[in-house]
């Protein structure tokens, strides 16, 4: 059987739904999602940029579904989607067309209180309790630590003073980094998400805030420290062995001393529960 799995959302989310995807792995199996997650998915036969299909146009309006992607979609003995679950006009469209397609919600309901994983295997009878992973071949082991200071939104960063703080108390040199349209003096940019995954491999430890590079960085198997604030953690943290998770609702009041011993204990070889 082939299959199309549609898969919008920020990066975070996209990682956080693999192993629901991986699930659904098929005889022949086709993901569209955006852009800057397409190097990433390891499992499918082949993985397009969700830009450019025409899924955000079909429904809009009058508009009804393009020929050409009608074919492309009539091509797929099983549709899966968590694109338009909350897009009537949308699935209208689809039904119009008689183009049949298994949706779900792209995010949890607000007040779930489970593993946004869990949530997404949940909804396609996958195992609970899996942790998102990327196989990635690490680049050359180095000494240092790897701080990314961004997120999605301020709400979510620790301050970049505090972050320098914790650099300055670190035993071992410091590589700042950027991920798709962020900017720092001195750090390294990577516009590839995968090369990414492998140049952060090979530090000693990673550190971040609540992001989707964060939520890379565990996938890809790296020691990582988890900055959390507004968002919860129980729901939104990233999975796995090697990474500790710190909350705070008040991110910005996070005492520089209790990431430092987190640090100091994921450097030697503890792992401190969440």
């Amino acid at each position: 059987m082939n299959r199309l799995l549609i898969r919008p959302g920020a990066i975070g989310d996209c990682l956080l739904c693999f192993p629901a995807l991986e699930h659904l792995k098929a005889e022949y199996t086709e993901v569209w999602t955006p852009s800057a997650v397409v190097p990433l998915i390891q499992f499918a036969d082949k993985v397009r940029s969700i830009v450019g299909t025409g899924l955000d146009l079909a429904g809009v309006g009058d508009l009804e579904i393009p020929a050409g992607l009608q074919r492309e979609l009539r091509s797929f003995a099983s549709v899966v989607s968590w694109y338009g679950a909350n897009r009537q006009e949308f699935r209208d469209a689809l039904s119009r067309a008689g183009i049949g397609c298994e949706f779900h919600a792209a995010l949890p309901p607000q007040g779930y209180r489970g593993h946004a994983t869990d949530f997404f295997c949940r909804q396609v009878r996958a195992p609970a309790g899996a942790a998102p992973h990327i196989a990635v071949r690490a680049a050359s082991p180095r000494n240092t630590v790897v701080i990314h200071p961004f997120s999605g939104s301020p709400r979510k960063n620790w301050p970049l003073d505090k972050f320098r703080e914790l650099a300055y108390r670190l035993p071992c040199e410091v590589d700042w980094v950027c991920g798709p349209d962020e900017h720092l003096s001195c750090a390294m940019h990577f516009d590839n998400l995968a090369e990414l995954a492998s140049w952060m491999r090979g530090a000693r430890l990673y550190i971040g805030n609540d992001s989707g590079i964060t939520h890379l960085a565990a996938a890809a198997g790296c020691e990582t420290i988890a900055l959390f604030g507004p968002t919860d953690a129980a729901v939104w943290a990233p999975r796995g062995p090697n990474v500790t998770v710190i909350g705070s609702k008040a991110i910005a009041e996070l005492p520089v001393d209790q990431v430092w011993t987190a640090v100091q204990d994921r450097m030697a070889g503890k792992s401190p529960p969440i």
